[in-house]
């Protein structure tokens, strides 16, 4: 295990903040409010917190309004004009974006699960060795979020990102090579999808 503030400059936190919200009445999600503050914020502090030093946040809906209302100084912010294309555009936009950073891994968190804190992204991002790692966050042994890319990935993941499915398929090729990190005794990895789960928010 790494100590994560060694891993500030080696692994970029990459915030996915551009969906719309389509079951939600078209309301973004990174502009909910939890524990008084923008979901979108609450999900930078949490990568923060975790080790992250650099973060590249991936707008897309309203993404205007977010900037404007958003606390996100210190973040790269990266836009996805494609974002209602789902959620494979806003990844594919977000490795794109840290390119030539020098930065050696993604730690790829959604801005939709506020009950995944620093405590489950630390453990995932204490995973990282070098830019062939690959790891993911477990709950009870089911792979979930956040999960972490090496550089060494990144092509093949942007090859295969498409609609909603994100990583999926690339990880489903590379299952036997992906470090789970099992997080389900600190974190709960429900999203925020749906009417119903708004009561998750506080």
């Amino acid at each position: 295990m790494t100590d994560n503030q060694d891993l500030r400059g080696d692994v970029a936190g990459l915030l996915l903040a551009a969906g719309g919200g389509r079951r939600l009445g078209g309301r973004p999600k990174a502009l909910l409010t939890h524990r008084g503050r923008l979901l979108v914020e609450h999900a930078v502090d949490v990568l923060r917190a975790a080790g992250c030093g650099r973060i590249h946040v991936v707008l897309g809906a309203r993404s205007d309004e977010v900037r404007e209302r958003a606390g996100l100084d210190g973040c790269v912010l990266v836009d996805n004009p494609d974002w209602a294309q789902g959620m494979g555009s806003s990844l594919r936009a977000g490795l794109a974006s840290l390119a030539g950073t020098g930065v050696r891994a993604a730690l790829v968190a959604l801005v939709d699960q506020p009950g995944i804190g620093p405590a489950a992204v630390s453990r995932v991002l204490g995973a990282y060795e070098d830019e062939k790692s690959l790891a993911s966050a477990a709950y009870d042994g089911v792979r979930g979020h956040p999960v972490l890319f090496g550089a060494a990935h990144w092509a093949g993941i942007a090859e295969t990102a498409v609609g909603d499915r994100g990583a999926r398929a690339y990880l489903m090729a590379h299952e036997a090579r992906i470090r789970l990190v099992e997080c389900g005794d600190v974190a709960a990895p429900y999203d925020i999808d749906t009417e119903a789960d708004l009561s998750h928010l506080e």
